[in-house]
């Protein structure tokens, strides 16, 4: 019988992670599967309904030593929660850096997930040209879900201690914590942070030109001869996104861009635009946004309009000094951004004890 957190033994690598006593594994989807630990028609189903050929995640925890292999699963289901961490478009799990790892070491109670989603890095589509909806952040958003389902980590009915599952997504990993299914959570069991998200429903000139850019590289193969008008023009989107990340997270977009199919890439891209889906919740209560002030992708005043709109208060959206990757330590930004990262930080962890006293019922 496989038991509620077996799969956590299950990893394809184990080593240290970015800080002192931190230690990370790597998992996928169809492995655990295939070796018994998670069901195979749950994964299967997943997948499918997804248009993935794989899921992959890093998990990262603090401890003074490595952690035995018998001992992974009373490890990571023995904690008062989990911090979900979502890349944007071309991105991976490695663009968060030492973050999630920051994060378990400010509370050695939590454990982060970092996931591959949305057909980039190791959760590559199966479809060359995907649907919009599969590329956009509410078809991220449902893959999560069904992900989190699978791995048994949410509090079970009947637990008595409360568990808080905290998301944390940057650019359109952002956008997707909008459409997350709240009716399916009791108030205090998940919390969003969303960082610089790429929701461009009120940005009709955003809209039009990632869907436009989109289009464009989606021709590429097809057309010969925007081959070299391609060459010229993502290097430039790829360095004005990722302007003030450093150099580690500027290398892995190029390397997930080069790896990606141009199709998905550019449906992804694409998918910003064109979503029409507006965002729902039954509240917006334990979510909070934080916005910088010279980034290129979110522009502040749709995105302002959009979250007044939507109903969120004044104290649950920040804006700070800096671009779309203000928590990144780029040579440029780093004084503003270290700040910046730092607060990100407290407030993830704020949250999270918000919301279990929430459980509480303090």
């Amino acid at each position: 019988m496989i038991g509620p957190m077996s799969w956590a033994s299950g990893y394809t690598a184990h080593s240290q992670s970015d800080l002192p006593s931190t230690w990370q594994a790597h998992y996928r989807f169809k492995d655990l599967a295939e070796r018994g630990l998670l069901r195979l028609e749950d994964v299967n189903r997943v997948l499918f309904n997804a248009d993935l050929q794989d899921f992959a995640w890093k998990v990262v925890w603090a401890g003074g030593a490595p952690t035995p292999d018998e001992a992974f699963a009373r490890r990571l289901a023995d904690v008062d929660g989990y911090v979900i961490f979502i890349h944007g478009w071309t991105g991976s799990n490695a663009i968060w850096e030492e973050l999630p790892a920051e994060i378990v070491t400010r509370n050695p109670r939590l454990v982060a997930l970092a996931v591959d989603h949305n057909g980039f890095g190791g959760s590559p589509f199966l479809d060359r040209t995907p649907e919009y909806v599969e590329c956009s952040p509410l078809g991220a958003m449902r893959v999560l879900e069904a992900w989190l389902d699978t791995l048994n980590v949410r509090r079970r009915l009947g637990d008595p201690r409360p568990r808080t599952v905290n998301f944390v997504g940057h650019s359109m990993g952002g956008a997707a914590l909008f459409f997350l299914d709240d009716t399916r959570w009791r108030l205090g069991e998940q919390t969003r942070t969303a960082v610089a998200p790429a929701l461009l429903v009120h940005d009709d000139i955003g809209r039009t030109f990632y869907t436009t850019l989109g289009l464009g590289i989606g021709l590429v193969g097809r057309l010969q001869f925007l081959e070299a008008i391609e060459r010229l023009v993502s290097p430039q989107v790829l360095e004005t996104l990722t302007a003030g990340a450093t150099r580690r997270v500027k290398e892995e977009h190029r390397r997930i861009y080069a790896a990606t199919l141009r199709s998905v890439t550019a449906r992804t891209l694409a998918a910003m635009g064109a979503i029409k889906d507006h965002p729902m919740a039954r509240t917006w209560e334990l979510m909070q946004v934080f916005l910088g002030h010279r980034d290129p992708l979110v522009q502040l005043p749709p995105m302002l309009d959009l979250l007044l709109e939507l109903g969120f208060g004044t104290d649950q959206v920040r804006v700070v000094f800096g671009t779309h990757y203000f928590f990144s330590l780029g040579e440029e930004w780093q004084r503003v951004h270290r700040q910046n990262r730092a607060l990100l930080v407290d407030s993830i962890l704020d949250i999270h004890e918000r919301a279990l006293r929430r459980q509480r019922g303090a």
